[in-house]
């Protein structure tokens, strides 16, 4: 592990997952060396909590948001100008950044411009193999591509298949020489108050999608007197009516989240691939995964965890016939 090296870590801002996932490596790389932080507007909601004493740098944001009705892949491809212009914006500010704070090593989590010539540039990823359908290739082909721009490629996940967490994703891969450094995660199993929850909705993915599955759900949760929490992933004002057996939580630090989850009795939530490694390190197996409606990547892994861990799977569509 590295010491004494000035370190520039940056995760994407496509939802909150590959900021939270980061959180556990910047808290085991800053014990020996001094880390300056990556934000976005999204991002800053997670390390502004995590670590106030860290120095961040406001970079170039993604800016990547769902439709109400085009697919995820076709919405892609209509950004693709536009986050092609995001990749090299962020690698030329990447530039002015090293220089100016002399430093040693940059960590990129899935942004794909965050690499530098003279300095030691990490790629984190856990989709070696993007499940995109027909599109498969083109994705898997523009990937590789910016993933040989980095000196190492490393994978949160195990290296042996028959424990992996993503499957093909992190597994069926042309690079090579990947490192696996296991799943990451910022919960721990801490219970310090006695509660009961009946069932757990955990939220969270860019918007609109997730204020959609937050009114569906909590329509389902008014017509039930089970004991819910609702974790919202959002410091946006919740604008559905709630009753008093749903107690709804912002953006709860770790050590809250960690206690929700654990005495939950079921969680219910999206597949994607940082909440599920929460689930695993939480050692949670009553789920329910809802997968982000033509978000191909966590269709894949809401079947995949259906078939290996025994996960219930409903599609959006199918939730006014979920009963709680």
């Amino acid at each position: 592990m590295y010491k004494n090296k000035i370190i520039f870590i940056a995760p994407l801002d496509w939802g909150l997952g590959h900021a939270t996932r980061c959180v556990p490596l910047i808290k085991k790389l800053s014990i020996h060396n001094t880390i300056i932080l990556g934000i976005t507007p999204l991002t800053q909601l997670i390390f502004d909590n995590e670590f106030p004493q860290l120095k961040r740098i406001q970079i170039e944001p993604y800016g990547i948001s769902y439709s109400k009705r085009l697919p995820i892949l076709l919405l892609l491809m209509l950004n693709y100008w536009r986050i092609k212009c995001v990749i090299k914006k962020e690698n030329t500010q990447l530039k002015q950044i090293v220089s100016e704070n002399k430093i040693d090593l940059v960590i990129s989590d899935n942004r794909l411009g965050l690499y530098h010539s003279a300095v030691e540039s990490i790629y984190i990823t856990h989709q070696l193999h993007i499940q995109a359908g027909i599109f498969s290739k083109l994705a898997n082909s523009i990937h590789q591509a910016y993933m040989k721009h980095y000196d190492a490629v490393w994978i949160p996940d195990y290296e042996n298949e028959e424990q992996s967490l993503a499957g093909n994703l992190s597994h069926a891969s042309p690079i090579k020489h990947p490192t696996y450094i296991g799943p990451l995660s910022r919960l721990e199993k801490n219970i310090l108050k006695e509660i009961s929850i009946d069932y757990l909705f955990l939220l969270s993915g860019p918007e609109p999608q997730r204020t959609n599955l937050e009114s569906a759900l909590i329509d389902i949760a008014n017509k039930t007197n089970k004991k819910i929490a609702l974790v919202r992933g959002t410091n946006q004002t919740l604008k559905t009516k709630i009753l008093n057996h749903i107690t709804p939580y912002d953006l709860p630090d770790a050590e809250t989240l960690s206690q929700l989850i654990t005495l939950a009795d079921t969680i219910i939530c999206r597949s994607g691939y940082s909440t599920l490694m929460d689930m695993h390190e939480l050692r949670k197996t009553k789920l329910i995964l809802i997968p982000t409606p033509s978000q191909t990547e966590q269709e894949y892994l809401a079947n995949y965890w259906k078939v290996k861990f025994g996960a219930k799977v409903v599609t959006q569509y199918q939730l006014k016939q979920l009963e709680l």
